[in-house]
């Protein structure tokens, strides 16, 4: 594959990653109880399924069924907000559990927030096709894993980036962690609500 359209996807996603979400928010509450790592393996590994998922060609089938994309939605939606809840009725800062039972629920929620986010399986099936070519030795599939790869890759970096410079910044700052942990659980809660009530209300 060439190395021309993966640069070019790469900076696109870079951009896409920097805009505030719901991993963001997901991230950066992770980050204040010390837990930024499984986060975002966890967020890695949601990706990871829509690319295959995308690449098999079953993503197309989701987006090409209305009443499918609907329950994806609205699943996701409802998810977003119960762990948005969640997130703003604990915003505890000094919450730094280091258990197995701790680091295995966060990188479940990150592999909910990003999984099941259906406006992220509409964005791969809508990008990376873009950056693909018949023309080029590799097959379609190959050629989606790769661009998948590179989104995957540089979501871990920004976001352990992320995560890492809220501790460090916030963590000596147990009120002002509190307020951002409130305020990235309500982020999370009111982006499910609007994913659940675009998809309901008629």
């Amino acid at each position: 594959m060439a190395t021309e359209p993966v640069l070019a996807f790469w900076a696109v996603a870079l951009l896409l990653i920097a805009v505030p979400g719901a991993d963001w928010a997901l991230t950066i509450g992770a980050g204040l109880r010390g837990g930024v790592v499984p986060a975002v393996a966890g967020l890695v590994t949601g990706y990871a399924a829509v690319t295959a998922i995308v690449a098999a060609g079953v993503g197309a089938l989701v987006a090409g069924s209305p009443s499918a994309l609907t329950a994806l939605t609205v699943a996701g939606g409802l998810y977003l907000v119960q762990h948005g809840a969640t997130t703003f009725a604990r915003p505890s800062a000094l919450d730094v559990r280091t258990g197995a039972g701790a680091g295995w629920s966060t990188y479940l929620h990150g592999i909910g927030v990003s999984g099941l986010n259906p406006k992220g399986l509409l964005i791969f099936l809508a990008l990376l096709p873009q950056f693909t070519d018949p023309r080029y030795a590799w097959p379609i599939p190959a050629q989606l894993a790769v661009l998948g790869l590179t989104f995957m890759t540089t979501c871990a970096a920004f976001y352990l980036c992320l995560g890492t410079l809220t501790r460090t910044v916030l963590d000596p700052r147990p009120a002002a962690a509190r307020a951002v942990t409130r305020l990235s659980g309500a982020a999370m809660t009111a982006l499910g609500a609007w994913l659940v009530l675009d998809h309901i209300l008629p």
